[in-house]
């Protein structure tokens, strides 16, 4: 794949856009919970009775973590059924996913107007691929995601990591990008590659904390669709 250098409608160069996804573009409002619960038990014989912290945090970990919790030890194969099972609880699920959960404010504004500025977009996410197509599928906010260079949660345990192979795979220059994210981890993600951070506090994080993480600029949600769209195309 070559990188290509599109231009927004007022002649600014615009840069490879990075999204997280949980509590950036959608909420599952505990759907998601309930889905990795039922997966889980699948898997390992015993109920989730917790589960490990979750903001920014790849699915790998978690499901380790999880286990850890519950006194058990597993690795990349017991991982590997875990994200199949999952997958195909979301599957079957989707329609309960798209009746209780939602796309957040401004999100598929956002998506829109970055598409007809001429940037590319595409997800760095704790999510597994299939779980993340699925998400933002039932919200209708996959049209303009680019899956293939994205990084996701089976690819790395680590946010830095993830966005070093989302640049990888794009052949992208990481000062030809923008992370948008909503905790401290994806703006350690971000700047650990020197990528430019935009953090959005519409999840856990508060906009003190995410400033205090040192993202390069903190918005309330992603309403105000022509702040965003400065930002991401002057990235200063």
């Amino acid at each position: 794949m070559m990188d290509v250098v599109i231009n927004s409608g007022n002649g600014r160069h615009m840069p490879l856009v990075l999204w997280d996804i949980d509590h950036t573009l959608i909420d599952t409002r505990g759907v998601g919970r309930e889905l990795s619960a039922a997966a889980f038990v699948e898997v390992t014989g015993q109920p989730m009775r917790e589960q490990a912290t979750i903001d920014g945090i790849t699915e790998a970990v978690i499901f380790r973590e999880t286990a850890k919790i519950h006194g058990l030890t597993t690795d990349r194969a017991d991982f590997e059924r875990f994200a199949q099972a999952l997958t195909v609880q979301h599957v079957a699920h989707g329609a309960e996913l798209r009746e209780r959960g939602c796309a957040l404010l401004g999100a598929a504004a956002a998506l829109d107007a970055l598409a007809v500025a001429g940037a590319r977009q595409t997800v760095v996410t704790g999510n597994v691929r299939p779980v993340a197509e699925i998400k933002l599928g039932v919200f209708g906010l996959d049209t303009h995601i680019e899956w293939e260079v994205g990084a996701y949660g089976e690819d790395a345990d680590l946010r830095p990591d993830l966005v070093d192979l989302a640049l990888t795979r794009s052949f992208t220059a990481a000062g030809d990008a923008v992370l948008i994210g909503d905790t401290p981890a994806d703006v350690e993600g971000g700047r650990e590659n020197g990528v430019h951070v935009i953090a959005v506090a519409s999840g856990r994080s508060s906009v003190r904390e995410l400033r205090g993480a040192s993202a390069h600029h903190v918005l309330e949600d992603l309403r105000d669709i022509e702040r965003l769209l400065t930002l991401i195309a002057s990235r200063a």
